[in-house]
């Protein structure tokens, strides 16, 4: 047999068997492939179960402290509970109708993706009004409330956290704010001050004042839920002294940091020259901890602290007191 033979032998065992690169290669787009495939499905479960465990809640909220009690809420929620005691139309069938808008705004000017769990969401919410048999709580106008408002509004953030809302003051917030000049938070105080005015009206000065209450209760718990027990704060720090600082930092504290580059411009001194920056990003607990080891070694460090809503990735580690 000659070498011409032995070649046409391996062509067709490695069309056969396919090259060891491509054989490779296809094996970690594979594994790759099932890594997000299982990170997606880990994503889609929790975030079912957050947006189910929201709705419980908020109808724990509604059924056992508000509509017995006769209280209403903000927003879209706030317009059903006011309609429903005004006309006696199922509170399940408002919430739906009333929504639907909202939904269709949503689906239109965020994603399609968001449009569905929010239906979902909304729908899973009008069930559960219309047919569990939440237990009356209490009937104490204090209690109803701050606890009332308390589980709306864990009901609401945990929703929000799993990607939906049921309540769609938010979407329209947010869809008013491209086209004005006001922010996001000034469009749903102007609307709730609207709604609060209109129970004042058809209810009670009393009414309406406790159920301003509940919505300054669910508020705090939504901001609670999304941002967190310990809020992070993140530090720059420019200082003749960052190597020092930074070391101190990473042995006596023990976090972690970010050095980059930046130039110093001209101060008193008169001075233009190029400096490391320090970043770190920790817990408002741990805020007066940083500062007491800047101090020790400059005193006359230049420190910018600001409040971040929320990190990804990164170290960023939760520590105990001390």
């Amino acid at each position: 047999m000659n070498f011409q033979f032995f070649h046409i032998i391996k062509t067709e065992v490695e069309k056969a068997l396919g090259h060891p690169e491509q054989h490779m290669l296809n094996r970690y787009q594979a594994a790759k492939r099932v890594y997000y495939g299982r990170k997606r499905t880990l994503r889609f479960i929790g975030n079912s179960v957050f947006i189910l465990l929201g709705v419980i809640l908020a109808g724990f909220g509604l059924k056992g402290f508000l509509l017995p009690n006769g209280f209403i809420d903000g927003g879209v929620t706030g317009i059903s509970l006011l309609i429903h005691l005004e006309t006696k139309i199922p509170l399940a069938t408002l919430i739906m109708l009333i929504n639907l808008p909202f939904i269709f705004l949503g689906w239109k000017q965020i994603n399609p993706l968001f449009g569905m769990k929010t239906i979902v969401a909304i729908a899973l919410l009008a069930a559960v009004v219309a047919f569990v048999p939440y237990p009356v709580v209490t009937n104490d106008k204090l209690l109803v409330s701050v606890f009332g408002g308390f589980f709306l509004g864990a009901g609401i953030g945990l929703t929000i956290r799993g990607g939906a809302v049921i309540d769609g003051t938010e979407i329209l917030a947010i869809f008013l704010n491209r086209k004005s000049i006001l922010s996001v938070g000034d469009f749903i105080l102007l609307f709730n001050v609207v709604i609060f005015s209109v129970a004042a009206h058809l209810l009670t000065i009393e009414v309406a004042l406790y159920s301003i209450l509940i919505y300054l209760a669910a508020s705090k718990t939504v901001d609670f839920i999304l941002e967190g027990i310990e809020e992070y704060t993140g530090v720059t720090i420019i200082s003749r002294h960052n190597k020092e600082i930074a070391v101190a930092i990473r042995k006596n504290l023990g976090w972690g940091l970010t050095i980059y580059s930046g130039k110093k411009g001209y101060g008193k001194s008169g001075e233009n020259y190029p400096t490391d920056i320090i970043f770190i990003v920790v817990t408002r607990l741990e805020v007066s901890r940083l500062n007491a080891e800047i101090e020790k070694i400059d005193p006359n460090a230049f420190v910018v602290t600001q409040s971040i809503k929320d990190t990804r990735g990164g170290i960023v580690k939760k520590r105990p007191l001390k």
